[in-house]
């Protein structure tokens, strides 16, 4: 369309020419003594055209003649990051298909020639990294550290994620705690740094990242949780060689997680080695009251083992009250009926302890109800009883 505009003016101009050198009588007159040029007017008009037609030609070749090598330079330099991104995406391409060694060398030829080599070496890196090759991703990182601050979130995020894969969380915590000084809201940043967390033992920093995470919808609320409880049981662990540690960090969780039943049952089996015999009593009693759980009833017939004998009766007088309590609407629970069995023994109630623990395992038989039996038998001098429930515990899983 537009060649069949230009001809249509092509033909215009040729009639309008010949139409006025038809009607036209003037002329132009040159005058440069001795010698004198006369044109008429449409022959002049002719020539100046042309002229300035070849003027302005000449003058655009020369000018293309001087620009020729900076057009050169353009080209180039053109080709080179058309190349350098050809070469990129190559490496991307063979990276998520597997092929390691080929993405690595495709991107160290986009290193080489292209216009973000920071981004290319972190590629070179991470594709060395599944090779196995640790040496030669560690020279691509520092490549990757001297591309300027542009890419300080990249090379950090990736310095983390491949010591991740290495569980080396000591040098990925080291990583993320400077990104998250730079970024402090990065959410895949603050993901990381809680596994991390999480490999080091930093129970506390899961506690606060789980939080967060949980905050800002970034992280599943029964994942937050389990990394919670789990954050929670450890720490008390740590805590479980003093007794006022152990009762402070207990009291540092919230209620809310302290009635979680593996908190609870952790809480309760180290405040019970401590001999705090009251305080184990009061973490079962809550954790049972908000949810029935069958190992924290075993752990409520459990008493210190360096407690007084006039302390461990009056303590299994008062656990023995609170689970007859109990009993009335679950007095069908054999992990219950054990559970009180147990505390009469220790109080010194002979007949009720074994009646409780045959009505267990009349309900259901384990290995530690008959044992139970076995020696409430052997104390009570019934030695045919105490080998036929030593015998039908050697049975039981």
């Amino acid at each position: 369309m537009k060649s069949l505009f230009w001809l249509l003016a092509v033909f215009a101009a040729a009639v309008a020419l010949v139409v006025l050198g038809r009607v036209n009588a003037g002329y132009v007159l040159f005058v440069y003594p001795p010698w004198r040029v006369e044109f008429t007017m449409l022959a002049f008009a002719i020539a100046a055209v042309v002229s300035f037609l070849l003027l302005y030609g000449l003058f655009r070749l020369l000018g293309q003649a001087v620009a020729l090598p900076s057009t050169v330079r353009a080209y180039r330099v053109r080709r080179r990051r058309e190349r350098a991104y050809a070469a990129l995406a190559a490496a991307l391409q063979a990276y998520y298909e597997g092929r390691y060694r080929r993405a690595e060398k495709e991107a160290a030829l986009a290193f080489e020639i292209g216009p973000v080599p920071g981004l290319a070496a972190l590629l070179a890196a991470r594709a060395s990294h599944q090779l196995r090759d640790f040496a030669r991703r560690d020279r691509w990182l520092e490549r990757a550290d001297a591309s300027g601050d542009a890419m300080q979130t990249a090379r950090l995020v990736s310095r983390a994620e491949l010591a991740l894969e290495e569980r080396d969380f000591g040098a990925a915590r080291d990583a993320l705690r400077d990104l998250q000084s730079a970024a402090p809201r990065h959410i895949p940043a603050a993901r990381m740094l809680l596994r991390a967390a999480r490999g080091t033992g930093a129970w506390d920093e899961v506690l606060r990242l789980a939080g967060q995470l949980l905050k800002r919808d970034a992280i599943a609320p029964a994942l937050a949780e389990e990394y919670k409880v789990q954050a929670n049981v450890e720490l008390l662990q740590r805590a479980s060689d003093d007794a006022e540690d152990f009762e402070r960090r207990w009291r540092e969780i919230p209620p809310r997680d302290q009635l979680h039943p593996r908190v609870a049952a952790a809480a309760a089996r180290h405040a019970t080695a401590l001999g705090k015999s009251g305080l184990a009593r009061e973490i079962l009693e809550h954790s049972l009251a908000a949810e029935w759980h069958s190992k924290l009833i075993g752990l409520y017939g459990e008493l210190p083992a360096g407690l007084p004998a006039t302390e461990r009766a009056e303590e299994a007088r008062v656990r023995i009250e609170r689970a007859e309590g109990w009993l009335a609407s679950r007095n069908r629970d054999p992990e219950l009926l054990a559970a009180l069995g147990r505390l009469c023994a220790q109080a010194e109630l002979w007949g009720k302890a074994r009646s409780f623990l045959e009505a267990s395992v009349s309900f259901e038989e384990n290995r530690a109800a008959h044992l139970e039996l076995a020696r409430l038998a052997e104390r009570l001098g019934q030695a045919p009883d105490a080998q036929r429930h030593f015998r039908r515990a050697a049975e039981l899983p």
